[in-house]
């Protein structure tokens, strides 16, 4: 089954940070494409080896310094993470080099299922040599053949080239889209959706998780993925995981890190500043990949997903990981957080810069009511409050109000 290569935004920065760093990793959540984009673009001399090979993981460990003389650069290594090791004696190469006046830059381009900075003991390694870039599932722009997008709140970018008649998604196309997802394999080919899932999560089971803890039973970890996933969108509370799945609050919060340190969720941090005690402290929830989401609950076509019990949270579980898709895919800077203080008064997104702070709300509703309804509470933190948008279903770019525009999730798809 040939799978169809789809550009992806990341590769314009993967040769970027060649040109200034020794070593590019590119990490994120298993079969997102990372080795594929890598092995597209990279030159015909660029060697290429692989740490779920056996014996050459083994030889990586055993002797890292015949390892990079047998395998030389310009090289991709993948998976890495499987002999963290290595980047000590890496370390070595490239100082050595650049000692004797060699050039270093782009020699080295690894892949990682694990984000970097979340690596116990290997974060320090190689500071100043290592550019770090993350790679999720497709966005909805790649799929689509279009720019990459940093939304930044500021909904002028998208009207420029939005235009309703052509770039319109409807309801029933958009829960295509959502329950799809982004993973190539899933996109690309005509796979069975439920055996590759199946497939993908025991992979994931066996392979990431007995890797990264010493998880007794990985019946009950699947029992907790499905439940986290049953819950994207909402906040996240470790007592409530920990009664309701009989596993222990600290266990709970080692397992929430291992779905993150795989790139499988985001966590949107809750906004918090000296003001107000009023605020909550608990983060928000969200799968990258939607269609992950829709095969763990169970849900088994876009129609049954859309008028589900699901249907809100998956809308907006979408747009967060399509905005945050964005952000990863240009190296960009997230000040992404969420609004919840103690008398439940909530906003969806705030995305804080140079000290403005933008409301949004996102909503699956063509025209949604009370949408603005909670934005005068930000005005306690003395900061410039920009217009705001509701992400919703709307066909055009519509003023709301006077805090607020309607704006189309299909612009930023």
């Amino acid at each position: 089954m040939r799978e169809v290569y789809i550009e992806r935004h990341l590769e314009k920065e993967v040769k970027k940070a060649s040109r200034f760093y020794p070593v590019v990793l590119v990490c994120g959540q298993r079969q997102v494409g990372k080795s594929t984009m890598l092995y597209k673009i990279k030159e015909k001399s660029r060697n290429y080896v692989t740490f779920d090979d056996n014996a050459i993981r083994k030889l990586a460990k055993k002797d890292p310094d015949l390892f990079f003389e047998t395998y030389k650069a310009p090289l991709i290594i993948d998976e890495f993470q499987r002999v963290p090791s290595i980047l000590i004696t890496l370390k070595k190469i490239i100082d050595n080099k650049k000692l004797k006046g060699k050039k270093t830059n782009g020699l080295y381009w690894l892949t990682g299922s694990q984000k970097f900075k979340m690596m116990k003991n290997v974060s320090e390694s190689l500071a100043g040599r290592i550019a770090i870039l993350e790679m999720s599932s497709l966005s909805s722009r790649e799929i689509s053949k279009k720019s990459s997008l940093v939304f930044d709140g500021d909904i002028k970018k998208l009207k420029i080239n939005y235009n309703p008649n052509k770039d319109y998604v409807d309801i029933s196309k958009l829960y295509k889209k959502i329950f799809t997802g982004g993973l190539p394999k899933i996109v690309s080919t005509k796979i069975n959706r439920n055996n590759y899932y199946m497939d993908y999560i025991n992979t994931y089971l066996e392979r990431d998780i007995k890797e990264l803890s010493q998880v007794g039973h990985l019946d009950t970890f699947y029992d907790f993925l499905v439940y986290i996933a049953a819950r994207t969108s909402n906040e996240l509370k470790y007592d409530e995981i920990s009664k309701n799945l009989g596993i222990s609050a600290p266990t709970a919060k080692q397992w929430v890190s291992i779905l993150e340190r795989t790139g499988a969720i985001f966590i949107l941090k809750p906004y918090s500043n000296n003001i107000t005690k009023r605020l909550v402290k608990t983060p928000k929830i969200y799968f990258m990949d939607t269609g992950l989401v829709a095969y763990l609950c169970g849900w088994d076509s876009p129609k049954t997903l859309q008028n589900g019990a699901m249907s809100g949270e998956i809308f907006e579980t979408y747009v967060i990981s399509e905005i945050v898709k964005g952000y990863l895919n240009n190296r960009a800077k997230m000040d992404l957080y969420y609004y919840r203080d103690i008398d439940k008064k909530e906003i969806d997104l705030l995305i804080v810069k140079n000290g403005s702070i933008t409301p949004i709300e996102i909503k699956k509703n063509k025209n949604p009511d009370d949408a603005t309804k909670n934005f005068d509470v930000l005005n306690k933190f003395k900061m410039n409050v920009k217009k705001g948008s509701i992400i919703c279903m709307s066909e055009e770019f519509i003023p709301y109000d006077r805090k607020a525009d309607l704006c189309p999730v299909s612009s930023i798809l």
